[in-house]
């Protein structure tokens, strides 16, 4: 009996010792870029791990002896490191991997192959802080890239290969991010959401996108907020504005976060304009990211913002002179009133990882989006065209002498919007085997939007006040008197109470392999989308209520030949559908359309990257030739940045191009 407790003491011994006798290393492995590293091979002698898509890493190693690392991946220079841990010390450890100038050309297709094979084109963000204008930010370096325009250069929307400003999804950190309505000009729309202090990394796709992105026609611009690894604050002015940000981690490396705050006031621009005025302004807001991980395979994620847009206009006058220089002709325009305009926006979003091992990701993402704006002006303008004084020497030189013509415009709003979103999204992956991955979400989102539009506008020539191109009130002056009641040109006036329920899932799968020789990826996915419309306000055929399905399948083929010369090929395609969120149901009368269909839109995508050198330099050409047919188009008036839909679906359209960028 002595001897089997010995033996059982001298077994707890042992255990004991075994399960105490080791130590944990974790951390996030980065490039030269501060952007993760997928599929790092990590090794200390038989044990090992890889990183996974975020470039996170675990393993555990023996305590107290030397154990040395080793990091390698493809395309990137190779790091060792030796630890010598106590018994069941727990510490974190980021390692840069520099790229390997040697192997460039591999780099090209091995190094980034993610976005290569998806047709993503990444922007690091030093390349966005380099880029400077009337709105600097992300937006800025996309209207350099072929197929992304931007009319107008205060604003921070943009259109992508024909589609408008409503037709490109954003995310920051997998949470969609949204944009305040009223907007009407690129002067009103101050700060982009999207604070590049704050930004790791920035993908951006112009079209047949996965299915693990939304319901829009056009394009994805996925953004990635960093999480910091040491202390730094960033700090910017100038004398449109200033910016700081400041990052930080804790000892145990469990809690870090990184805070940004901006300021900007466009007056010193926007009353050197043509336009006389007396402008104010102000956008200001607060962001934030903050995650805290709670042990090894559970982290929680914060995203915050609170946006202020605060602008005073008070016109004054405006003279454009036009003509030839023997005949000069002058437009003067004299203003009476003022415009204020308030948009405040606040978003919450958390996000909750699981990994459950080296092969499975579960998160839960929820998020809340609120707006209220107020769009107030009384605005009289009035006119005269006449010839300019063109006489040198003369004190009136460049004055209008001569009217040939006069007239008077008043414009009056009170708009209102109070809008609050709510979102809640399961996503997942899962690591079938080294080459293939299966992707899965389920989100449910709600909208409850509540509108007043009161706006009008009244134009006045040579007297006569101009009716609207309505031709039920006959006008045959001078020769019968018109007895038609006197109308505003533009009167607009409704009141909407909106509630929208959606809910959405994807699911998709990769798979990366060898045909012969030859490097492939395949990637295929459907989407399906639900929507429910409930209006207070019945439209003018008694419809209130409506529920639509659509079902979006997206592929994607790419191929890079074993050739001596470095090139790729791809093919994308699917079908995409955009639902219509609140604008688009809104017609020009105001009046909420609760059946209005989803925009349909037929993508294929073909691209090819060629990677050279020349002159000793790394040198990539891009080419993507795309075709768009699109169907059930809701048909809109653009006037700067503000969208107006008619609400109905009956138009069709396509566009189809050729991009290059070497």
């Amino acid at each position: 009996m002595k001897l089997n407790i010995k033996l059982l003491i001298a077994l707890l011994g042992f255990s004991f010792f075994g399960i105490s006798q080791t130590a944990t290393i974790r951390g996030i492995i980065l490039d030269d870029a501060k952007a993760p590293i997928y599929g790092v091979n990590i090794s200390a002698g038989a044990s090992g791990t890889t990183t996974n898509i975020n470039g996170f890493y675990i393993l555990k190693i023996p305590s107290d002896t030397d154990v040395t690392i080793v990091f390698s991946h493809l395309g990137h220079e190779r790091v060792e490191a030796t630890f010598n841990l106590k018994n069941g010390q727990d510490i974190e450890f980021n390692p840069v991997m520099s790229i390997e100038i040697e192997q460039i050309a591999a780099v090209i297709i091995n190094g980034n192959t993610r976005q290569k094979v998806d047709g993503v084109v990444t922007i690091t963000p030093e390349t966005i802080r380099t880029i400077k204008g009337a709105q600097p930010g992300v937006e800025n370096i996309l209207k350099t890239l072929p197929g992304v325009n931007i009319s107008n250069e205060l604003s921070t929307q943009y259109s992508v290969r024909g589609g408008n400003f409503d037709e490109n999804l954003v995310y920051v950190n997998e949470i969609e991010v949204y944009r305040p309505f009223l907007i009407r000009s690129g002067q009103q729309e101050g700060l982009s959401f999207v604070n590049t202090d704050l930004v790791q990394n920035v993908d951006f796709s112009a079209g047949g996108f996965q299915a693990k992105y939304g319901d829009k026609l056009s394009s994805v611009l996925d953004i990635t907020y960093r999480n910091p690894s040491q202390f730094g604050v960033r700090a910017e002015a100038s004398l449109l504005g200033a910016s700081i940000a400041a990052e930080a981690v804790s000892k145990d490396s469990k809690f870090s976060g990184i805070v940004g705050l901006r300021y900007r006031d466009n007056s010193l621009l926007l009353n050197s304009l043509e336009t006389e005025t007396n402008v104010r302004p102000i956008f200001a807001d607060a962001q934030t990211y903050l995650t805290y991980k709670f042990s090894d395979k559970f982290h929680l994620n914060f995203l915050g913002n609170v946006s202020l847009n605060q602008y005073t206009f008070q016109p004054t006058n405006r003279q454009t002179n036009f003509g030839t220089i023997d005949e000069p002709v002058a437009l003067l325009v004299f203003y009476d009133g003022q415009e204020q305009d308030q948009y405040l926006t606040t978003f919450g979003a958390f996000k909750a990882n699981y990994f459950v091992n080296d092969d499975t990701t579960l998160k839960l993402i929820a998020s809340a989006y609120h707006t209220t704006e107020e769009e107030y002006f009384d605005i009289l303008a009035q006119y005269r065209l006449g010839e300019v004084n063109s006489n040198i020497g003369d004190e009136n030189l460049g004055e209008v002498e001569f009217s040939e013509g006069i007239g008077s415009q008043l414009s009056h709003a009170r708009n209102d919007l109070d809008a609050l979103i709510f979102n809640i999204e399961h996503k997942g992956d899962y690591k079938i085997d080294d080459e293939s991955t299966l992707e899965w979400s389920a989100k449910y989102t709600h909208e409850d939007i509540r509108d007043r539009v009161i706006e009008w506008e009244v134009i006045d020539s040579a007297g006569f006040s101009v009716r609207p191109p309505i031709f039920s009130f006959p006008n045959n002056q001078p020769y019968e008197p018109f007895e038609g009641p006197l109308v505003a040109f533009q009167n607009t006036r409704a009141t909407n109470a909106v509630q929208i329920d959606r809910f959405q899932a994807y699911a998709q799968w990769s798979k990366r392999s060898m045909l012969g020789e030859n490097e492939v990826f395949y990637n295929a996915g459907v989407r399906v989308h639900n929507w429910t419309v409930n209006s207070d306000v019945p439209n003018q055929d008694g419809v209130s209520s409506s529920t639509q399905t659509v079902f979006s399948p997206r592929a994607q083929f790419a191929i890079k030949p074993n050739w001596e010369k470095d090139m790729l090929f791809r093919i994308a395609g699917g079908v995409y559908y955009q639902p219509p969120f609140y604008r688009e149901l809104r017609d020009s009368s105001g009046t909420v359309q609760p059946d209005v269909k989803a925009q349909k839109s037929i993508h294929i995508v073909l691209g090819n990257e060629y990677s050279f050198k020349l002159w000793d330099r790394p040198f990539k050409l891009v080419s993507e030739a795309y075709y768009k047919n699109l169907t059930d188009v809701n048909p809109y008036t653009l006037e700067n940045v503000r969208i107006r839909y008619r609400a109905k679906n009956n138009a069709t359209a396509y566009a189809y191009g050729l991009d290059l960028r070497l």
